[in-house]
This record gives structure tokens, C-alpha cells and sequence, in this order.
């Protein structure tokens, strides 16, 4: 374990999250000499401590401080408390992601110029070029073994996988496979192979899934440049009369207010929490809270088009036995509007147990309908649509000051309602969904509504100009140029893909900049 690192020394530069934009920049500046003070708001859990149990895994790891929900999302009607499923915890959501990892398309940083004007939507171009990103994603896919890139294997298919994959190409789907997965197919980087447990949301117990939790933060903390402060929630950043921070507050595990001093404050505890941060941080310097001349923190969130479709059959299926995620159909993840809206899609194979099923399948819909449903359990397979939401400016976090967590803080309320594109791309998708398994022999077909959002993004987004947005391309805050936000917060626009190999690859390339800056003494 590194030394720990005084509170007063003010050249550390500081991380708020370890998840997969806190942890793998922490890491990466821990190997390039940079001394890194990281502080977790959770505790510390390794493949041993997980739970292959639903509600006791979800109890051991779930981030459940208090937040709230407005709009007209089902999810604030089905779960008002919970808006995001996220992880409170060293890893952060890297421990219960399910590791499909997909390189953005090329069409997806420009949204604004490839979409054109949609009404209601926030778009606007991502200041990258994508090929700036090829050897970063190449660099991100190597950390994480992801599965049929760098000449390794894809994963098996389940049976899950073995009925989408009849019906999709019964349709005519044609670009169909077991994924770009971050689990390991055969032995990788001192971590086993997958062994198709299917517990992959609570943990992986063999470590062959990534996890910033015993991947990048463990060897961050053998360079000595690391020190990880776990059960430390940051309460507010702090800057001097110039405008440049100077460190950041926080509760220690034993509920006692510390100052760490920084030369550098690094935001990534995800898309509510780090623009409730920022807000948190309003002084009379910056009586709108850090980082936002424009306005634009907390605004533009989105969650991802989401839902899934399962359907019962005549013959066992068992989907939950064998990795969770891998399987998918990415024929639907273009631009088409002929389709009736921008942005695509992708369809995942899912699988949820018997407990989150029960949870899940139909919030609040306990009649004979649902409960033959959980009778036909086994003979039932399920997926999952992932597409790319419009940013609107009205759906956003704010501060709740009529609530407050157990630091007396406000919470963050969570706001959104869904642009018509979203509502016609999620009924093509159900639609196709529900075709897939038709064109198997389904005796019934199950739409779902939206569980609590585990692709939370956008509300501190990159942009070329300080107006538009909350940092510039190397998720710099415009304002302060020591500050930076290091998470999915940053993202200008969603993609169709998962996007934690986008928030790694991104890490990678904010290390270097950071790095470089500070050897140029201009941070």
C-alpha cells in the first residue's frame, strides 16, 4: 500500500470516485509519477466479500442515499427513490456493470451535424475527432480483455444467447454474436476465465469480468503515487480568491470533517452525483455553483433508451445460467430515420433472477397475468434495448433543498421526461424485440418498462464553447482549469453503446493530458 499522503500537501491531484473514470485515471496518473489522492464514498468489497444473491448483493453494494424523481419517466412512478442503480463502493459501478464494451461509431460524436435539428433535443457535436479515439479505445480494450478485439475470443453463447440468436437471424439480422465483452474468454492479465456463474450484475466472484476494483486501483496503490480513502463522501470543493481550486472537503468513515488540499480536483462520481457536487460547491465567487457560467451543469442528462422484452417457451431455457450480457444484435444501431427517429439502437441478451424478475417484469402489476409469467421462469429468455437518447435541457439534476442526506446536504433530484425520439425508438425496438422471439415459437412476449437507469450521462458535458457546455474536450471544466470532471458526466451526446469503454478510453486520454500540463507547470 502507497504512504498515505498529508492533508496539506497541495500537490496532489485529487479523485473523487473510483469507478471506471475515477479508477483508471487514478491509475494511470499513479504509473506516469503523479501522486493521487482518491476518495470513495463506499467501502471496499473484492470478489470474495460478493454475494451471488440478488436483494443481498443489492444491499451490500447499491448507492441508496436518498435522491428524488420528477418528470414523466416510468421510472418515477415505479421506483421514485431509486432513479439510478448504480454502486456506492470502491469500483464503483464497474463492479456491477455487466462489461459489454463498445467503441462509439464514427456518425455518434457528431450528432448535431448527422441528426440535424430535432426539436426539443439539446444536440450538439462532440468536440473530438474519432479517430483522435482509435488508439485510445485500442488502449482501453487492452486494459479491459475485451472479447473479439485485440485477437481474443468471444465468449460462448449460453442458451439465452441460442434463442436470440435463432430469432435474429430468422429476421434477417446479420450482425449477431456473443459481443465485445470485458470478461475474460480464456485466462487474461493474472484474471481467470468467465465461469458462467450468471451473477455478473452482484460482482464477479472469479475476477474475470473487469473491475476497476482489483484491476486499476490495486496497481495504482503498488506504484506508492495512490492512496485510496474509502467511506469518504466529498461535501464541496473549495477555490481561493483567484478561482482555482484548492481542495475538497469530506466526512471520514468515522464522520469527522477533513481538508485534503490539491493541485488538481477530478469529478467522477457519475451523472448525479458529481453535478450535485459542483452545485454543492456554490460560494459568493460562484454563487451558481462551480463550473457553470453557462448554466449547463446538471442539465442535458440522459439515461439511455432502455426496456426489455421476454418471452416464455415451450421448452426450458434457464437464461440466467452463463454470462449475463453476452449476446447482441447491432443491425438496428444506425442512423436510419426512415425509421421514424434519429440514433439507433442495440438489443442485449438479459437475464434477471427470480427475485429482481418478480421486482422488474411489471412494477405494481401483481395479477394471475404476472404471476403465470414467474410460473413459466424457466422456460423464459430475455433482452434488453440499448439506444441513444436526445439531451434535452429540461432534464437535468437539481438540488433538492427540501431533502437532505445523512450529511445534511441536499440531494439530488432527478429529472426527466422522455423526447418523442425516445418514445418511437423504444416502440420499434419492443417491436422488434417481440418479433425476435416470435420468430422462435414464443408462447407470450413480456415488454418491460425501464428499470432504475444504469447509463447515467451527460450534465457536465464536453463542448468547444464555454457556453454550451460544462468542459472542453479533455474534460477540463471551461472555467476553472484546474477542476476537471473525469466520469460519464462528460459525454456531449449518449451513443448507442454501453459507455463504460468510452468513460475508460476518455480516462486514458485525460492522464495524459493532466500529466503533460503539470510537467508544463500549467497546472
Amino acid at each position: 500500500m502507497s504512504a498515505p499522503f498529508d492533508l496539506n500537501d497541495d500537490n496532489v491531484v485529487v479523485i473523487i470516485g473510483t469507478g471506471a473514470g475515477g479508477g483508471v485515471l487514478a491509475n494511470e496518473l499513479a504509473q506516469k509519477g503523479v501522486s493521487v489522492v482518491a476518495l470513495e464514498a463506499g467501502g471496499r468489497y473484492l470478489p470474495e466479500d460478493y454475494i451471488n444473491d440478488e436483494w443481498d448483493s443489492f444491499g451490500q453494494l447499491a448507492w441508496t442515499d436518498p435522491r428524488t424523481t420528477s418528470g414523466d419517466w416510468r421510472v418515477a412512478k415505479d421506483f421514485s427513490g431509486l432513479p439510478a442503480w448504480i454502486v456506492k463502493a470502491v469500483g464503483g459501478t464497474t463492479t456491477h456493470w455487466a462489461g459489454a464494451s463498445l467503441r462509439f461509431q464514427d456518425h455518434e460524436w457528431k450528432a448535431k451535424t448527422n441528426y440535424g435539428d430535432v426539436q426539443g433535443a439539446n444536440l450538439l457535436d462532440w468536440p473530438i475527432d474519432p479517430r483522435e479515439m482509435d488508439d485510445y479505445y485500442t488502449k482501453a480494450e487492452d486494459k479491459l480483455g475485451v472479447t473479439r478485439t485485440g485477437g481474443r475470443a468471444g465468449l460462448p453463447g449460453n442458451n439465452n444467447y441460442k434463442v436470440f440468436e435463432k430469432g435474429a437471424k430468422a429476421l434477417g439480422y446479420e450482425h449477431v454474436h456473443t459481443g465485445r465483452m470485458a470478461i475474460n474468454s480464456a485466462d487474461n492479465d493474472d484474471r481467470m476465465a468467465c465461469q458462467q456463474t450468471g451473477f455478473c450484475f452482484q460482482g464477479c466472484k472469479w475476477g474475470a469480468k473487469w473491475s476497476s476494483a482489483y484491476t486499476d486501483i490495486p496497481r495504482g496503490e503498488a506504484t506508492g503515487n495512490l492512496e485510496v480513502r474509502e467511506r469518504c463522501h466529498v461535501m464541496r470543493i473549495e477555490h481561493n480568491q483567484q478561482g482555482k481550486v484548492t481542495g475538497v472537503v469530506y466526512v471520514d468513515a468515522d464522520g469527522n470533517q477533513q481538508q485534503q488540499k490539491a493541485r488538481v480536483v477530478c469529478v467522477a462520481g457519475n451523472s448525479i452525483e458529481s453535478p450535485r457536487l459542483l452545485l454543492n460547491s456554490a460560494s459568493a465567487m460562484f454563487p451558481d455553483g462551480l463550473a457553470n457560467s453557462s448554466g449547463q451543469v446538471g442539465r442535458n442528462y440522459m439515461r439511455h433508451v432502455t426496456g426489455s422484452v421476454y418471452a416464455t417457451f415451450d421448452q426450458p431455457v434457464r437464461m440466467w445460467r452463463g454470462t449475463t450480457m453476452a449476446g447482441i444484435i447491432q443491425d438496428e444501431a444506425i442512423n436510419d430515420p426512415s425509421r421514424g427517429f434519429v440514433g439507433g439502437y442495440e438489443l442485449e441478451t438479459l437475464a434477471l433472477g427470480l427475485p429482481f424478475m418478480a421486482a422488474f417484469l411489471d412494477p405494481g402489476g401483481w395479477g394471475r397475468e404476472f404471476t403465470t409469467a414467474l410460473d413459466h421462469y424457466e422456460n423464459m429468455a430475455g433482452m434488453w434495448i440499448v439506444g441513444e437518447d436526445m439531451p434535452q435541457e429540461t432534464n437535468r439534476i437539481t438540488l433538492n433543498h427540501a431533502v437532505t442526506d445523512q450529511h445534511g446536504l441536499p440531494v439530488a433530484d432527478v429529472h426527466f421526461d422522455d423526447h418523442p425520439n425516445d418514445v418511437a425508438m423504444r416502440n420499434h425496438a419492443y417491436k422488434q424485440g417481440i418479433a425476435v422471439y416470435e420468430a422462435v415459437g414464443a408462447t407470450r412476449v413480456f415488454p418491460t418498462p425501464p428499470y432504475p437507469s444504469t447509463h447515467n450521462l451527460g450534465t457536465n458535458r464536453m463542448s468547444a464553447n464555454a457556453r454550451d457546455g460544462v468542459v472542453n474536450a479533455h474534460g477540463q471544466t471551461h472555467d476553472i482549469a484546474n477542476l476537471f470532471v473525469s466520469d460519464g458526466s462528460q459525454f456531449t451526446s449518449g451513443a448507442a453503446e454501453n459507455p463504460t469503454l468510452t468513460i475508460v478510453a476518455l480516462a486514458i486520454r485525460q492522464a495524459d493530458f493532466i500529466a503533460a500540463e503539470m510537467n508544463k507547470q500549467t497546472l
